[in-house]
């Protein structure tokens, strides 16, 4: 016998049952409660998808607010003590944690839904999916305001993830109920406005799909003292320009026969098929494994769409039209007051609304306002393949806990699937070509392949060499990830994190996965911050002078002359691994550097014109260091050599603070290391010559036997 939950709703409090021989919505209990029913404590739910039962509890002890007033919005946010003591801290979300992307699927969503309306009823209510679990300690709320369908159900790719870095609630909204929008907008505003005042000092966040995306804006634009997140799935702030507009008088004359053919129509309208059924697909898989397993789930997607008709019936589609019509007047007349934090996600085959160009006008139209664009999905971003929410928001540096964003305590470290997707899927090709040969030095100096002799326990300042365009960096990251499951954190130039140059086409770009991936703003306090927390930390001493040096300085190190990394190091008695890395001139053949690009006419009037407005950094530094212009080199491919890498011997500095905080035997360490790191590459140089698997002809030949990349021979060091 299975079992499920069902809300009665009443004029006082809200019954919780447990009913018998009921089909379950999957794993998943789903809690509801309405604006004025009892609230809800965190033991009222199971948690990850357990099976546990409701436990019923008298309204005294859950701790109630305001006498009724909006309880039962955020059940598990009454009872604080409890919670808190048993959530995680954002150190205990391990590195590539998982997220759960890819698990559940449109068709999770379909049949979920449909059961969901089965015995619908009552007023627009908030739940919170079970999938979601506890998040970590002081988490901010993300309130998800649903599109046209009202389920709430429009996270549900994303529900692990996020549940993960917010306290999830999501709006229901009934098929039957009739609340105009402005009812709506009161009914998201007073769970704003209360959260506000149980925590005044965190960001609420609101993702808003579609319809929901109105309720947004327009909460922002009446409450313009809360500090609101907006995250904007195709926003219908544009639905006077729909689609759906001319059909409005055919559904209505429509016989009630033939409305079950409308969902067909609305599931191609409105979303993208193919990105549907491809989000669980296992990346990798040869060619055609990939189709079978797309006609597989195709074929058990589109019997499934008929579930739409229940979903949205004549009646309640009707009314959704003109209730998007209102919604979008009422916003679009209030787009100036708004100054909260805005995120549009914009769809390039959006059949329902035109979002790339509605993209364009709210980031012309409001104060702070991102885009990113996602031109091969549909309407229904947020159930399609290829959008990662967590991620976009992490990448955009849109998660934080108060109202700065801090690079430190608001970073989370990747999960799984964004360390196959952008790490290894998305670098394949060329993690291929460059075959990373990875060396490092025990203690008795004795050379070994891989990285054993680095160690983990931090903090840890690795400190290199930076090759041209920083080609070394994405291997070495992944090869941290992979082997010892650490977070490398670069210090990377401010230029990565500038948001000046994006546009309203702006799709999810390297930067993004540079920041992703725990970049930080070059800076001394950052740095510090890294190393008080026992971080991984990357430097590059040489910075941009190094990644864009001359034609012929390839594996010259452009040091400044301050040894301040080392005095900063031996203040938290960090291990300083030097290293060196080789490779770049068998990869690329280099054309045009900076002197030679500043002869050509327009291109030179063009990078002297970015450098103007370029930050600086080491303006004042004397010698090579200081001279840091910027400007992308021009290169040929090669047929691919090989990277190389070496770590060399762990220098120890915990002891030594007060020996090293005198400037002259901090210099001399500084200076060692410098040296060992120039040595290193030289050693690099010298030795690759022996390596009979340099080229990728004699690499590919030997991966046929399906030999890892890891453990294609190299030389013996």
């Amino acid at each position: 016998m299975v079992s499920t939950l069902q809300l009665f709703p009443s004029s006082s409090t809200s019954c919780i049952r447990i009913l018998p021989s009921f089909r379950v919505i999957k794993p998943r209990f789903i809690t509801l409660a309405t604006s004025n029913s009892a609230s809800l404590s965190s033991e009222s739910i199971g948690i990850n998808g357990s099976s546990s039962l409701v436990k019923e509890k008298e309204e005294k002890e859950k701790g109630s607010v305001n006498n009724g007033v909006m309880n039962g919005l955020f059940g598990s946010r009454i009872e604080k003590k409890d919670i808190d003591s048993t959530n995680q801290s954002s150190e205990d979300l391990d590195v590539l944690w998982d997220d759960g992307y890819g698990v559940n699927s449109v068709k999770d969503y379909l049949d979920i839904a449909k059961d969901m309306v089965k015995l619908d009823g009552g007023p627009p209510r908030w739940f919170t999916p079970l999938e979601c679990g506890k998040p970590l300690k002081n988490s901010p709320v993300l309130l998800f305001l649903p599109g046209m369908d009202g389920i709430g159900l429009g996270l549900i790719l994303h529900h692990k993830a996020l549940g993960k870095a917010f306290e999830v609630r999501c709006m229901h909204i009934p098929t039957s109920d009739r609340t105009p929008f402005e009812g709506l907008l009161k009914i998201v505003e007073d769970a704003v406005r209360l959260e506000h005042s149980l925590f005044p000092n965190r960001p609420i966040y609101l993702v808003g799909d579609s319809l929901g995306g109105c309720l947004a804006l327009s909460v922002a634009a009446r409450n313009p003292t809360i500090d609101l997140v907006l995250i904007l799935s195709n926003p219908a702030t544009s639905f006077g320009k729909s689609q759906l507009q001319p059909l409005l008088p055919i559904l209505e004359a429509l016989p009630n026969e033939l409305h079950i053919t409308v969902p067909y129509l609305l599931s191609f309208v409105m979303g993208e098929p193919v990105k549907m059924a491809t989000v669980n697909i296992e990346k990798g898989l040869s060619p055609v494994k990939t189709v079978e397993n797309l006609s597989e789930n195709l074929t058990g997607l589109l019997p499934r769409l008929s579930g739409l008709a229940d979903i949205i019936p004549k009646k309640a589609l009707l009314w959704k039209i003109k209730l998007l019509n209102s919604a979008a007047a009422y916003t679009n007349s209030r787009l100036h007051a708004i100054k909260a934090e805005v995120l549009v996600l914009a769809s390039g085959k959006d059949n329902m609304l035109p979002s790339g160009d509605e993209a364009q006008r709210l980031k012309m139209s409001l104060k702070n306002c991102r885009v990113r664009y996602f031109k091969d999905n549909g309407h229904t971003l947020l159930l399609e393949d290829g959008v990662n929410l967590l991620s976009v928001i992490k990448a955009t540096h849109m998660y934080r806990h108060s109202r700065r964003y801090d690079y430190i305590s608001d970073y989370l470290p990747p999960s799984m699937s964004e360390y196959r997707k952008f790490a290894v899927e998305g670098n394949a090709l060329f993690r291929t070509a460059a075959s990373a040969a990875m060396f490092s030095t025990l203690g008795d100096g004795k050379i070994v392949r891989g990285l054993e002799g680095v160690p983990t326990e931090g903090p840890i300042l690795l400190v290199g060499y930076h090759m041209l365009m920083g080609l070394e960096l994405p291997l070495l990251i992944e090869e941290f990830l992979r082997v010892k499951k650490v977070m490398v954190r670069g210090i990377a130039h401010p230029i990565l994190f500038s948001t000046k140059s994006e546009t309203a086409k702006q799709e999810f770009s390297n930067n993004d996965i540079v920041s992703l991936f725990g970049a930080v703003p070059v800076s001394a306090s950052y740095m510090f911050k890294l190393l008080s927390t026992n971080s991984v930390v990357l430097l590059y001493p040489g910075g941009a002078r190094e990644a864009l040096h001359s034609k012929g300085e390839e594996y010259k190190c452009f040091w400044p002359e301050q040894p301040e990394f080392v005095r900063m190091a031996a203040q938290f008695g960090a291990t300083i691994v030097p290293f060196g890395a080789v490779g770049e001139d068998d990869l690329a053949q280099y054309v045009l550097d900076y002197d030679d690009q500043m002869k050509i006419p327009f291109l030179g009037d063009f990078w002297r014109e970015q450098n103007e407005q370029a930050i600086k950094l080491r303006a004042d530094a004397t010698g090579e260091v200081g001279n840091q212009n910027m400007f992308i080199p021009g290169l040929l491919p090669k047929i691919p050599g090989r990277l190389y890498y070496l770590f060399g011997t762990p220098i120890e500095t915990k002891g030594k603070k007060k020996e090293l905080k005198d400037r002259d035997n901090a210099n001399v360490l500084y200076l060692q290391i410098k040296s060992e790191v120039e040595n290193m590459m030289s050693y690099l140089v010298k030795q690759r010559e022996e390596d009979p698997y340099r080229g990728i002809v004699e690499r590919t030949l030997y991966k046929t036997f399906d030999t890892p990349l890891d453990q294609i021979p190299t030389f013996e060091p």
